[in-house]
């Protein structure tokens, strides 16, 4: 009796969660990087060693880059939608290339790392940039953000 109580919660409890699936037809990629990112922010301004700053902010630009690689090769997108990721991921590597001083950029300063990182959540927040996709591709972005 036990069993076949269980058994019915948990699948009207998956029956929910797909229909809620379904009915989320799309979610907006945009908004899990920058909640990725805040957090990564949150952490860059607990820590006290310039190193260990400099680390998190560059794990979590790669993160990014890695995930938009991975829905790029795997994800049936659009060209519209290609160009986006593109451009986000340009955008990305933009700011870890400053943050680095590589390709034309001074590095940012230990000192300035702080500041570095509110700058890069303030471009993201700002970033006019609003990448749709569809719910499959964005349970694939969570769970790529969350195994790396």
């Amino acid at each position: 009796m036990m069993r076949t109580l269980h058994l019915i919660t948990v699948s009207v409890f998956l029956v929910f969660a797909i229909q809620s699936a379904a009915v989320a037809q799309s979610i907006n990629l945009t908004e899990t990087f920058k909640k990725n990112f805040n957090e990564t922010v949150q952490e860059v301004h607990k820590s006290q060693d310039a190193t260990e700053k400099r680390t998190l902010l560059n794990e979590s630009f790669s993160k990014m880059t890695r995930a938009i690689e991975r829905i790029e090769a795997k994800a049936n997108l659009s060209e519209e939608e290609i160009a986006q990721l593109a451009a986000y991921k340009s955008e990305i590597q933009e700011k870890k290339s400053e943050l680095n001083g590589t390709d034309g950029f001074n590095k940012v300063l230990d000192k300035d790392l702080n500041n570095f990182s509110d700058y890069a959540q303030q471009q993201m927040e700002q970033a006019d940039k609003t990448i749709t996709i569809g719910v499959t591709v964005a349970l694939l972005v969570v769970i790529i953000l969350l195994l790396l």
